[in-house]
């Protein structure tokens, strides 16, 4: 990448941010990550990576100030909980399921700890602050309950001391006190910290089976919950697809000359180009909506117009960006378009096809140049909105500063509300780029800078994220790096992920920045969880690209759970991470070994009879409704399966424990699998009650 540590300050500063890669988790109060600090800050002993900026930390002094503590040693204790604030952990310190608690979860020995917290944490903190605090007078006291105490009465407004408010230690203590856990940590009086077991043992390999031979950049379980699954190819063709239960020797089942839905006339299919993304509506299955992400050309298909993503907004001139491969700036265009299923079949859910017609455009935006354009597209689990991943838009090290400019999308992950669509002059208004509008809770609401769509910045071409189906405020992406180093991220609200001012850890110098620069001091970057270095994939420098996986949560393979896969388009690697301490933000990770299983419904060795799966281009993960994953290659998918299948080790795997065999998913004809979760109890109770009723009478 040509990027040289000018100065032995540079040099400083590029082995302080290596040191502290494994900080970079949504763990702060307001939802963000924590971030590095350029300058300590003067009040509160968190000077490295932290949750506070230096106004918040003035503020936290000015509170302090306030209350006009006499005693040095509660004093001491007061200012510790008060600057908890600021500590990378203080989400799990304050936030509950249902509320932010008025003061960290203070340690307290009294019930049994985690031992995943360090000996040094598992302390009885909240015993000491009592017994120190108690009868000292504490004006503006974060520590009284809000309305009323034991004895049912309100609060004086004049009460400072823990003893007005509290009738015992363990009263205190069980209002303010708790133990660590999986879940969260408790405050011990200094900035947290988690001990890891060491480096966990990686499995002995992963185990794959090949079902299908065709070659899909996506795909995505029928929402419907069946074991059903559409898988969408480059060109623009997507299909659906009944998925077989895992070791039953079945392949996919579908017709490969009848898609689900066909939109080649529109995309256009280049080796950079096509359909990169599609989402289906969490109520498809009963209103049929669906979306695609694709590139389209302008000069072939009059219906692919939208505005220039280089204009005078992000002061960029596309007249002086010249070609690029031949197209001129924004020939090419990013598109996500709304469909329908609607019409075709009695149900949604039952509908083997759809209209290949637009029912809406939701987004369009001219390209610059003709690469790092992202595209995938994917519905959050738990807020329902649209989030869109898009690249800087091309050109060697971001010329134009994109990724890092507040007024661009390109470089950005974009969250769309797509139920609720605005007026043709709200959108106008507001500058949208389409038929949507932005989550009243997007990070523009914080910082105005913002372009409304943007979730969070700073990436260069991010290829494919998940979100954690068991922890969903893990968003997870990993990011195409430019000649050096290849990235996993942490998303969170707001995250700035440093490119182009960073290569993943490293400084990146671009060799060119018509579009200026942006200053290291003015942004707080989040740098990676995971990732390697182009060396790594012995492959030449410049030959790996990343592809994102995601978290294993299936039964099938016990010993792969919890790890993050991911893998590489060029390498044909694997890589299994795992986070330890849980929550920690710590990942070690390691190449994985696999192989094909003997009796793989379809021969997937390099040569007949071999074990060795020759996957070719490693282009993307997808993930079922029974949550196994699979491997969408150029030559073909492939199924993650039980280790003993390929006669690797795993301890936990017991292939005749009837609790890993799984029933498989009710077909999407029959009636059970229309009936609402609600309707099948009821059901259920009335038929076991019904037979109560036969037994007693016969």
């Amino acid at each position: 990448m040509g990027t040289v540590l000018a100065t032995a300050g540079l040099q400083l500063f590029f082995l302080f941010l290596l040191f502290n890669l494994s900080i970079s988790l949504p763990l702060c109060i307001n939802s963000r990550a924590p971030f590095t600090l350029t300058t300590p800050l003067k009040f509160c002993p968190y000077n490295e990576t932290t949750c506070c900026n230096s106004k918040e930390d003035l503020q936290l002094q000015k509170q302090f100030q306030t209350m006009n503590i006499s005693d040095l040693g509660c004093s001491s204790l007061v200012k510790s909980v008060l600057c908890s604030k600021c500590d990378p952990f203080s989400g799990e310190l304050y936030v509950t399921s249902s509320e932010t608690r008025p003061v960290p979860l203070l340690c307290n020995s009294t019930v049994s700890a985690n031992s995943s917290q360090s000996s040094q944490a598992v302390n009885n903190f909240c015993s000491n602050l009592w017994d120190t605090c108690q009868n000292v007078s504490i004006l503006n006291s974060p520590f009284a309950p809000p309305l009323q105490v034991q004895s049912g009465l309100p609060v004086k407004s004049n009460v400072t001391k823990l003893t007005d408010v509290w009738q015992s230690k363990a009263d205190f203590c069980t209002a303010f006190g708790g133990p660590s856990s999986d879940e969260s940590v408790c405050f011990n009086g200094e900035p947290v910290t988690l001990n890891s077991s060491g480096t966990p043992t990686p499995p002995s390999g992963l185990c794959l089976e090949k079902i299908g031979n065709g070659s899909y950049l996506n795909m995505v379980a029928h929402p419907d919950g069946s074991n059903r699954a559409f898988f969408s190819s480059q060109q623009g063709k997507v299909w659906l697809a009944t998925i077989p239960e895992e070791g039953s020797g079945g392949a996919m089942e579908f017709d490969e000359s009848s898609p689900f839905v066909d939109l080649t006339d529109e995309v256009h299919f280049d080796t950079v180009f096509g359909m990169m993304g599609m989402a289906f509506h969490p109520n498809f299955a009963q209103n049929g909506r669906f979306f695609a992400s694709f590139n389209c050309d302008k000069v072939k298909w009059p219906g692919c117009t939208g505005r220039c993503s280089c204009n005078s907004d992000v002061n960029c001139d596309p007249s002086k960006i010249g070609s690029d491969n031949g197209a001129q700036p924004c020939q090419y265009q990013t598109v996500i378009a709304e469909y329908t299923a609607n019409g075709t079949a009695s149900q949604p859910s039952l509908a083997k096809s759809a209209k290949p017609v637009e029912v809406r455009r939701i987004f369009t935006m001219g390209l610059p140049f003709t690469s790092h354009h992202g595209g995938q597209i994917l519905f959050g689990p738990e807020d329902g909105y649209l989030y869109f991943m898009m690249g800087d838009g091309g050109g060697v090290g971001d010329p134009y500063n994109f990724s890092q400019n507040k007024k661009s999308l390109l470089g950005k992950i974009m969250r769309l509300d797509v139920d609720n669509i605005p007026s043709a002059a709200e959108i106008d208004k507001l500058g949208l780029w389409g038929n949507y509008s932005a989550p009243k809770d997007n990070p523009f609401s914080e910082d105005k800078d913002l372009q409304p769509e943007i979730w969070a910045l700073g990436v260069r071409n991010p290829w494919r994220c998940s979100f954690d189906s068991e922890n969903p405020s893990y968003f997870i992406c990993a990011d195409v790096g430019e000649d050096t180093y290849e990235e996993v991220d942490v998303i969170t609200k707001g995250g700035n992920y440093g490119w182009r001012l960073f290569e993943g850890p490293y400084p990146y110098n671009p060799p060119q920045s018509p579009g200026g620069n942006t200053s290291v001091k003015s942004i707080n970057p989040i740098f990676p969880v995971l990732g390697y270095n182009h060396s790594e994939t012995n492959k030449n420098e410049g030959s790996a690209s990343i592809t994102g996986g995601y978290i294993y949560r299936s039964k099938t393979d016990p010993c792969m759970y919890g790890r993050y896969l991911y893998g590489d388009l060029y390498a044909g690697a694997i890589w299994a991470a795992e986070e330890k301490p849980d929550n920690s933000g710590t990942f070690n990770t390691s190449k994985i070994p696999f192989s094909c299983a003997a009796d793989s419904p379809i021969q997937c060795g390099t040569v007949p009879g071999s074990t060795l799966p020759n996957l070719g281009y490693v282009f993307s993960f997808g993930e079922d409704n029974n949550k196994d994953v699979f491997i969408l290659a150029s030559n073909g998918v492939y199924r993650v399966v039980r280790p003993s299948r390929c006669k690797y080790t795993c301890s936990m795997e017991n292939a005749t424990d009837s609790s890993t065999t799984r029933s498989p998913p009710p077909s999407p004809g029959s009636y059970a699998s229309r009936l609402s979760d609600s309707y099948c109890s009821i059901l259920v109770v009335l038929a076991s009650f019904l037979l109560i009723l036969f037994m007693g009478v016969f």
